[in-house]
């Protein structure tokens, strides 16, 4: 059975690419879903992509991917710091196939405020300030840990 990874994005991710580029860089979504699509295939994965700017909608998809039985990436954006609701909705796929949390800044080097994430403790693994390539690592890490166990 092949892993299904869901990718999912949280509010403003549309936007990369064209909003502040000097901490986000200038690669959009779109290149960022090309890349894994690519990645993926090498992998032998399969890979979902998802992105809102509304909270409820991506709850929305977290329980589909729940209740599929998907492995997530998710990049909540601000939501990261704010969001206890998705938390509750994320301890599901923490309790299947798992989530990475991803931030494309290295949220520990920003604003006090972006230290904080109500994911983190309930994530498989949380990665930072690798710019987009954090996607493509969780992706593999996603990957090697279904085919380990």
């Amino acid at each position: 059975m092949t892993l299904t990874v869901t990718v999912l994005n949280g509010p403003n991710l549309n936007r990369l690419g064209k909003r502040q580029p000097e901490v986000y860089g200038s690669t959009t979504l779109g290149d960022v879903e090309a890349m894994l699509r690519v990645e993926a295939q090498q992998l032998g994965a399969d890979v979902e992509f998802f992105q809102s700017n509304h909270e409820g909608e991506l709850i929305d998809v977290i329980h589909a991917c729940a209740d599929a039985g998907h492995a997530v990436i998710i990049n909540p954006g601000g939501l990261t710091h704010t969001s206890v609701a998705l938390r509750d909705a994320l301890a599901e796929i923490q309790d299947g196939k798992g989530f990475v949390e991803v931030h494309i800044s290295n949220v520990h080097a920003r604003e006090e405020f972006r230290h904080h994430s109500f994911l983190s403790p309930i994530a498989r693994g949380v990665i930072a300030g690798l710019g987009t390539y954090g996607y493509v690592a969780a992706l593999r890490y996603l990957v090697e840990k279904e085919r380990t166990k």
